[in-house]
């Protein structure tokens, strides 16, 4: 349950510092909604979020989509979480796709702050 936690709060923060930096950047509320929906069901869709088992999901993918779920991370936070709650757990592949979606956290942290000063510098 640790690591389903952990998956799930590392990719809210995700998203939660890049829909601040798209904010802050575009200053409407419209934009942000918008580019937030299309981004979040763009990853959504192309990760093994609606089919299950995931390894039946990667071999039913097209090559594109498979290539597209490697880098997304809506895919690592999923295959961390189910994976973690499998019987026979593979930790490292979950500790793997956990690490992934915290550099990623702290990258859009990152992005999040510069985005904030450069909103501070123009007001």
């Amino acid at each position: 349950m640790v690591a389903l936690l952990a998956s799930a709060i590392l990719l809210s923060n995700v998203f939660g510092a890049l829909s601040n930096a798209v904010a802050l950047a575009a200053r409407k509320r419209e934009s942000v909604m918008g580019a937030a929906n299309f981004i979040l069901l763009f990853l959504t869709f192309l990760s093994p979020v609606y089919l299950a088992p995931v390894y039946l999901a990667r071999d039913l993918m097209p090559d594109w989509i498979r290539l597209v779920t490697r880098f997304n991370p809506v895919s690592w936070s999923v295959e961390a979480a189910r994976e973690a709650l499998t019987p026979h757990a593979d930790w490292d592949f979950v500790l793997w796709r956990i690490g992934y979606l915290l550099l990623f956290a702290i990258v859009s942290g990152w992005v999040a702050c510069r985005a904030f000063r450069a909103y501070q510098n123009s007001a």
